[in-house]
């Protein structure tokens, strides 16, 4: 005869759920190890203990949702702020370094800088008209959406304050178009570093930044005289 296994008991057990309403004394008899240091608990215990376990995992999440909820709102504020006082400028010329201080004010970016090509010759004089090589204005329109991660291109540290103490930044470049099937043609590059290496890095999402860049472009374009 083959002797009956673990397995054997398991199944019988699952197959025959009656088993316990015959024989209830067992459940209450049952001692387990483990969870409790050296103590045994019953059955009953044990599966007390893992409901408390599994309910204070339901509040950490709903607390981390209530927190990420909170944190949203509090972005979604300063986004409706920054939005404000953009559209309430009324200088065209000042509205870079508006759109730059703001975002730094609001979402505590530690460096921020702002440069736009193409402009109008009314606005060529500006400070942010500034000189770009051509390689980066190619960089700039090679992204197909916003970066972030460690600095590829030396000459945007030459736009910051404190180039050296830079460890990660966002890059945001500035597109539009002629008419909705025209290509999209870059006029400018929004920058975001920070001294610390994981402010900006490479899993992030990007979806908060692209609409940064879609208010940008929105309010700046003013300024640029596309070919």
């Amino acid at each position: 005869m083959t002797p009956m296994t673990e397995n054997d008991i398991a199944e019988y057990l699952i197959q025959n759920p009656e088993f316990f309403e015959r024989h209830a004394e067992i459940l209450a008899s049952v001692r387990l190890f483990g969870g409790h240091g050296a103590r045994a608990a019953s059955l009953q215990e044990r599966q007390a203990q893992l409901l408390r376990e599994k309910i204070k995992q339901h509040e950490q999440r709903i607390m981390e949702m209530i927190r990420y909820g909170n944190e949203n709102v509090a972005i979604a504020n300063r986004l409706h702020q920054w939005t404000c006082e953009v559209l309430a400028a009324h200088e065209p010329a000042n509205l870079p370094e508006q759109v730059r201080l703001g975002l730094q004010e609001h979402f505590f970016v530690p460096q921020t800088a702002i440069r736009l090509w193409k402009v109008k010759p009314d606005y060529a004089s500006q400070p942010f008209a500034g000189p770009v090589s051509d390689e980066l204005k190619q960089f700039a329109l090679t992204l197909d959406e916003p970066y972030m991660g460690v600095n590829p291109e030396p000459e945007l540290l030459k736009w910051l304050d404190a180039p050296t103490e830079v460890r990660s930044v966002a890059l945001v470049p500035l597109k539009t178009r002629k008419s909705m099937h025209a290509p999209a043609e870059c006029f400018g590059m929004l920058v975001f570093a920070s001294p610390d290496s994981q402010r900006f890095n490479a899993a992030m999402g990007v979806d908060f930044l692209e609409r940064i860049a879609t208010l940008c472009v929105a309010s700046l374009s003013r300024l640029i005289a596309l070919d």
